[in-house]
């Protein structure tokens, strides 16, 4: 996506309220806009995790979900999604459905570019083998739900990559 493509501006509820491009709603101090979170996950439960590619603007080299975007204003969100996986990892996004939202706001220290989004976390598998854009996927892996929370504990992860998590895959409490 652009910096001057257009995305969709919303209030707290995830209602919409106007619309401005990326690059507006990125800038300091953010405007909350609609985005979403793709979770991939194969029949072993495991989950695609991609490393974003270094000449990413915002949160180069993190570990994420497999895919991140914003639907355009009037577009559809699960077409948007499966649009953004095909762009991102060359696959078809198969079987999604969306399982929750949550609201975040994140400063990229190094770029100073600020995540403000209600973003929308869609969870499906991908039909076909991997083909990552370099320009936007610098690595991928398939992780367990534990091996997703430790990467969060070693601080390598997107900041918004903690609530995709909390929906996806909770932690568990041990019970004595």
């Amino acid at each position: 996506m652009a910096e001057t493509d257009l995305v969709q501006l919303v209030d707290e509820h995830g209602t919409t309220t106007g619309q401005t491009q990326v690059g507006d709603a990125h800038a300091a101090p953010g405007l909350l806009h609609r985005a979403f979170s793709v979770v991939v996950v194969d029949d072993a439960g495991r989950m695609l995790l991609q490393q974003r590619a270094d000449a990413k603007l915002r949160f180069p080299g993190l570990w994420t979900n497999a895919c991140c975007g914003h639907p355009a204003p009037g577009a559809d969100l699960a077409a948007s999604a499966a649009r953004r996986v095909r762009e991102e990892l060359g696959v078809d996004l198969v079987d999604a459905h969306e399982v929750g939202t949550f609201r975040y706001r994140a400063l990229d220290a190094g770029s100073g570019h600020v995540e403000t989004e209600y973003d929308h976390v869609v969870v499906g598998r991908a039909a076909g083998d991997l083909l990552p854009d370099p320009d936007e996927v610098g690595d991928t892996r398939w992780v367990t739900a534990e091996e997703a929370h430790a990467l969060v504990d070693a601080g390598v992860t997107t900041p918004w990559f903690v609530d995709v998590l909390r929906i996806v895959a909770p932690r568990t409490v041990d019970a004595d």
